[in-house]
């Protein structure tokens, strides 16, 4: 199966006409994206923008042998003014055709609604309608000649739990491509996964893209660490054209200042997970309101499927992961093990609690190295801040310094997230998984 991506934005595409947003501003040239618009082995297209053909040409893929078009929308919604003289022998849409297109016996295409639980054959392409997520929206799942299979979802507005998200997973194992608004809910990606219908094997790719979206590299390091990608307008991709994994960051270490963002990255970055298991450190503190509102704070964001354990036990729930872990956060874990060794104390400090401190972080970063599931950590950045006024205070600083730098040395990615934008600080060169141009 080949893929041409002709269009991998939204509807209005990317950057948004007369949008004055900084992403938008900030996309010309190569990275703009036209509305979404795949040519699926040179004679079907899934959705279309205004221009399709001159989108293919661009791509040097003219669209002379398409005879057929899918339309995930209402056909009010799409622009097809240029349908008529497109030559196509059929068009299927989940709303019936424009008035304005002239009759099969005119000339114009065959007209054929289509509705959930569809089943056809256009060609050597076998199309399965899937509900869309969306009222008036479909969903396609397309097999191949070869076998191979593909979903393509349009936008959605529903919760990535709910029933429409499931239908896609109920039939023919995992898919060898999907095409799917993962930026908008990557949840969604985690529901495919937890279901077996994403595997390692799927190439996941991101279409859809607006200003909603994170520009530049931001977007596509953050696809990279769902599994996903994004492909150029004019891209090509044959699916299956290399089998080989592209492994997501391992181990991932998430550094910041107070409200700089960091917990919120960390948890973007295994959304995309079906099953995580949120460490966290800091516990519960007896009358302290405040605290207990941040608490809170940080429950309500987690996606339903995720569990919490609270504990500073962390070497051993390390080295018995069996699931993906975030762990929020590594400074919290500090301060509990220098109060159970008395480190604040200047004179048990100097008679063997800095040992044992030492020792304990040394044993951490042990267990993060021989991790064998995606660990996320979240710890503070103090390096930048006002030099502590105590000994102890300082003592804390110094000793979290050592920690992040220890940590970071067992990364393969390291992130500095600053008024919440995200700095790479270290990211291991991955191999690629798929063949694209």
């Amino acid at each position: 199966m080949e893929l041409t991506l002709l269009g991998t934005a939204g509807p209005k595409g990317w950057p948004q006409p007369f949008c004055t947003c900084a992403s938008c501003l900030g996309c010309t040239g190569p990275v703009v994206r036209g509305p979404a618009c795949v040519l699926l082995d040179g004679t079907l297209l899934l959705d279309c923008g205004p221009e399709p053909a001159h989108a293919a040409a661009r791509a040097g893929h003219p669209l002379t042998g398409v005879r057929r078009l899918l339309l995930s929308g209402p056909a009010e919604s799409a622009p097809l003014a240029w349908l008529p003289a497109a030559g196509l022998a059929e068009v299927a849409a989940p709303s019936g055709p424009p008035p304005w297109l002239p009759a099969p016996s005119a000339g114009g295409p065959h007209w054929r609604q289509v509705a959930e639980g569809d089943a056809f054959e256009l060609d050597e392409h076998r199309i399965r309608v899937l509900p869309g997520g969306t009222p008036g929206r479909v969903a396609y799942e397309v097999t191949g000649a070869d076998g191979t299979r593909l979903l393509y979802a349009p936008p959605s507005t529903l919760p990535p739990e709910a029933e429409a998200t499931r239908a896609w997973t109920r039939e023919g194992g995992h898919y060898d491509v999907v095409l799917l608004d993962v930026v908008s809910w990557p949840e969604r990606l985690a529901t495919l996964r937890r279901d077996g219908a994403v595997t390692e094997d799927t190439d996941v790719l991101a279409v859809h893209l607006s200003h909603e979206s994170p520009p530049g590299e931001e977007l596509h390091r953050r696809l990279a660490a769902w599994g996903a990608r994004a492909v150029p307008d004019g891209g090509l991709v044959r699916v299956g054209a290399d089998p080989s994994p592209t492994p997501r960051p391992h181990r991932t270490l998430v550094l910041g200042g107070a409200r700089s963002g960091k917990s919120a990255e960390a948890e973007r970055r295994l959304a995309a997970c079906p099953d995580v298991l949120y460490v966290a450190t800091g516990g519960t503190r007896e009358g302290d309101a405040e605290w207990a509102e941040r608490v809170a704070l940080h429950r309500e964001r987690r996606p339903d499927s995720w569990r919490t354990a609270e504990t500073v036990e962390l070497t051993g729930l390390l080295a018995q992961a069996r699931q993906p872990l975030l762990v929020d956060c590594l400074s919290l874990w500090l301060t509990a093990v220098m109060d159970a060794h008395d480190a604040w104390d200047d004179a048990r400090w100097a008679a063997g609690a800095r040992e044992a401190v030492r020792a304990e972080v040394g044993a951490l970063a042990a267990a993060w190295r021989a991790c064998r599931v995606p660990v996320v950590g979240v710890s503070n950045e103090v390096g930048s801040g006002v030099v502590p006024p105590t000994p102890a205070g300082r003592r804390f600083r110094d000793e979290l310094g050592r920690l992040n730098a220890v940590v970071a040395g067992e990364s393969d990615e390291v992130l500095l997230v600053v008024a919440g934008q995200v700095l790479t600080l270290r990211s291991l060169p991955r191999r690629a998984k798929h063949a694209a141009s």
